[in-house]
């Protein structure tokens, strides 16, 4: 890709961003329209959820927000210097999908924080997330909310969480070569461990080898590299995480899990992305093939 230009926005809301042009063999995701995408709200979340569906006076179910509604606004874009910039209050989880499904490629974007939070996290890390191979429909997660997916974490370096962080969202899973910490509570990604299973039929979630998230107000540059069921997570430029064997169980089974929709995630912190790009690979490059000999 051609370098970025840094430029000044003179607004506190957005800070610097860049002159965005993208080579021709990549392909922006994010416009003023948001024409790539859907959107999915859950339920306005309140202190004491546990998973379980809301319920009205009478007992009953209550719907969530659903597909294509964008309750109080919390997915819009504003142009800077000519590129979108899409923000996500946080306000009601849910999520931004594509609308195409996509396989073997190569995923670039950057991130950042914004300043608001909302119940349940006031008290904890802000959070996002990027979630490929995403399957199904939105809410068959714990919160609700988002499809059957992989999560390459978008999360403040606070207690124990970070940026590149892995999780399986409802039943998917993969391996990852991983090592417990001191106290056997969590599991690190390490290159030079054994595999274990992470997701459904294993642990809950992999943390990022370290942390590369650079401080609040600054844009971070992500990377996901997804091939053939492997998948490997880049934080301003450093692999943090690397998933073989991408799968969800389905009737008891483990089947394939190696293409999808691609969601942000709306989780009770206000973010935004930006310069989203895409292009198709036909295998895993070779500097990163290393990683699942």
């Amino acid at each position: 890709m051609k370098k970025w230009l840094i430029v000044g926005l003179g607004t506190a809301l957005l800070g610097a961003t860049t002159s965005f042009h993208p080579a021709p063999d990549w392909e922006p995701l994010l416009d003023k329209n948001l024409s790539k995408w859907r959107t999915f709200e859950s339920y306005r979340h309140q202190l004491g959820y546990r998973g379980q569906t809301p319920t009205d006076a009478q007992g009953r179910p209550v719907p969530p927000i659903g597909y294509d509604k964008n309750e109080a606004n919390v997915f819009s874009v504003v142009m800077q210097d000519g590129e979108p910039v899409l923000r996500i209050s946080g306000e009601i989880y849910g999520c931004v999908l594509t609308r195409q499904d996509y396989t073997n490629y190569d995923l670039k974007l950057k991130v950042k924080w914004g300043t608001k939070k909302w119940v349940p996290r006031l008290d904890e890390p802000r959070d996002s997330g990027i979630l490929y191979n995403s399957q199904g429909e939105c809410g068959v997660d714990y919160w609700h909310s988002w499809m059957l997916s992989q999560e390459f974490q978008v999360s403040e370096h606070e207690k124990g969480n970070a940026m590149g962080d892995f999780w399986g969202i409802a039943s998917s899973a993969g391996d990852i070569r991983a090592a417990f910490n001191a106290s056997k509570d969590t599991i690190k990604f390490n290159p030079t461990a054994a595999p274990m299973v992470v997701g459904r039929g294993g642990r809950m979630f992999c943390q990022a080898a370290a942390n590369y998230e650079l401080p609040n107000g600054q844009w971070n540059e992500l990377e996901l590299i997804n091939v053939n069921g492997q998948s490997v997570h880049l934080v301003n430029g450093h692999v943090v995480m690397v998933v073989n064997n991408s799968r969800h169980i389905a009737n008891g089974q483990p089947q394939p899990l190696t293409h999808g929709k691609i969601q942000l995630q709306s989780e009770a912190a206000e973010v935004f992305y930006k310069s989203m790009l895409i292009k198709p690979l036909k295998a895993m490059p070779a500097e990163y093939a290393q990683y699942f000999k």
